[in-house]
């Protein structure tokens, strides 16, 4: 069944799209050389590495470079880095720098604006906290290279140095790099190709392009890799109030792109011949419930892992975004479909005919005893609002006792922070998406973590799989990490830290014109106007 309150919205937007709208700047010169763009949400945070946002995210892509790209195979390709060489069985590494790179204050990007980079991004990803933890030294020889010595070889180092999940790994000039990790930067100094003009809050945020910026000279634009050309002159962020104030002012032509229709709305827009409709993110969006492992009844690994025979993928994403098939797939496990590391392991679990019945039974066997489940459900973020819908359905479903808390997104992000059992103010599951690029692999998946108190929202305990991480990190082929993906695959559908509830494909809406526009996420090279 569908969230009223989902429906409710969803039908207002749709049918409100003629109904005034904030009127956009007009004043600006040269309009067809300006892209608006409608982001998702408001750009709160300004620094990419204090926090994991995804509007932060594709202002950070926006403003500054990384020194390995990542291509549509979902591999490192060079990108502010010349090449590099590896010696000494892999334990000395050494980057070459392009020649003409500059920040947006003139100054060269040299060798030790990107140690100070690599090393405050490290402090906060997981994948840099490992290369941290193998790491020797990290050093400038000279302006234009980078000399990383590591105590043993971290195959996974290329691959940390492009991932485009949060953080990610962008380059700032020394002085501001040196900023603690866990405070914003004061300045927004870039070395990518737009320079950040202006955010007013709630409103827009204005990016120029930088006239400095040295493209690659060579390779295919895909994703965050090849040539970054811009054929803009400015980028505008507008901040709408509603979906229907986004349709409306996309299909009048006062924006150009809107990053994420929501689903009731797109087949309005799709009946528009001036929009594009299209799917740039083959891997979507994934679906999690997350248990909290402090406190009954999810301390038991086994009440959870029962839990999985309950999980119907294709209730949830259906009700997140409708019954069109090619927008949500409902077989999936801990990696996305179609990348690398997806794999069959243990999937039955999931896919085997469901029986609340045989669920219920099993629940009471393992010692479930009418603990009452504390559920945060967000009923500020319609997708989110679904999967809790559809969560307290299911638990009630196999005999679970389930309290409901909704409210605010910025209020439940406040309690799930908060270790004191379900009954004094803390809780038992909430639900959350994730983007595909945060799924891909054991070292950018936060919520396999096994690692206790300092483990993501949840903390579960879970040595082997701290074990298998371990080995991944040092699998030395696609092969070697492919099989240890599929022990990493069955032992957390063993261990069960959270349940996988599907995938959806999110479509992003422009005006006909445009073109260019690459897959994955939001980018602003590239896209020209005919």
């Amino acid at each position: 069944m569908r969230n009223p309150t989902m429906q409710r919205r969803h039908l207002l937007a749709a049918a409100s799209l003629t109904l005034a709208r904030p009127a956009l700047g007009q004043g600006t010169t040269g309009a067809a050389r300006v892209l608006k763009f409608v982001p998702q949400s408001d750009l709160a945070v300004l620094d990419p590495i204090v926090t994991t946002a995804n509007a932060t995210r594709h202002h950070g892509f926006a403003v500054w470079d990384t020194l390995y790209g990542f291509n549509q195979d979902y591999q490192p390709e060079p990108q502010m880095a010349e090449g590099h060489e590896v010696a000494h069985d892999g334990r000395r590494i050494t980057i070459k720098l392009r020649e003409g790179l500059k920040f947006h204050d003139g100054t060269p990007v040299r060798g030790a604006d990107c140690v100070a980079s690599i090393r405050r991004w490290a402090a906060r990803d997981p994948l840099g906290q490992v290369l941290l933890a193998r790491t020797e030294e990290i050093a400038a020889p000279d302006d234009g290279s980078i000399l990383i010595r590591l105590s043993r070889p971290f195959p996974q180092l290329f691959a940390a140095l492009a991932k485009p999940s949060a953080p990610v790994c962008f380059i700032m000039p020394e002085r501001i790099a040196a900023t603690d990790p866990a405070r914003p930067v004061a300045e927004i100094i870039g070395s990518g190709p737009f320079r950040f003009r202006e955010r007013i809050p709630g409103t827009r945020v204005v990016y120029d392009r930088f006239g400095d910026y040295v493209p690659r000279a060579e390779g295919i634009p895909t994703w965050t890799a090849g040539p970054k050309r811009v054929h803009f002159d400015r980028v505008e962020w507008h901040v709408m109030p509603d979906a229907a104030s986004a349709a409306s002012a996309l299909g009048s032509g006062e924006v150009d792109w809107w990053e994420n229709p929501l689903g009731d709305v797109q087949a309005t827009l799709r009946r528009n011949r001036a929009i594009v409709m299209e799917v740039p993110d083959p891997i979507g969006f994934i679906g999690m419930a997350r248990f909290n492992a402090l406190h009954p009844p999810f301390n038991r690994p086994a009440i959870r892992r029962i839990l999985l025979g309950a999980i119907d993928q294709g209730a949830f994403m259906s009700t997140v975004v409708g019954a069109d098939r090619s927008l949500w797939r409902g077989d999936i496990g801990i990696f996305p479909p179609g990348t690398p590391l997806a794999n069959d392991a243990g999937l039955e679990a999931l896919t085997s005919a469901r029986d609340p019945e045989r669920v219920k039974r099993e629940l009471s066997e393992a010692g479930y005893a009418g603990e009452k489940v504390v559920l945060l459900a967000a009923n500020d973020f319609p997708t989110l609002a679904a999967l809790a819908t559809v969560g307290a359905e299911t638990l009630k479903r196999v005999g679970m006792e389930v309290e409901v808390v909704s409210g605010e997104w910025s209020a439940l992000v406040q309690r799930r922070a908060r270790r004191e059992p379900p009954d004094r103010g803390g809780w038992s599951l909430f639900f959350t998406f994730w983007t595909g690029l945060d799924m891909l692999s054991p070292g950018v998946n936060q919520a396999l973590r096994g690692t206790g108190d300092r483990a993501w929202f949840g903390w579960p305990t879970m040595p082997r799989m701290e074990e298998l991480r371990g080995q991944w990190f040092d699998a030395p082929n696609l092969e070697a990490e492919q099989r240890l993906a599929r022990e990493i695959q069955a032992e957390a559908l063993r261990e069960a830290p959270y349940l996988p509830l599907g995938q959806y494909f999110q479509a992003t809406a422009y005006r006909r014109g445009l073109s260019g526009m690459l897959k994955g996420l939001p980018v602003f090279w590239n896209i020209q106007r005919a």
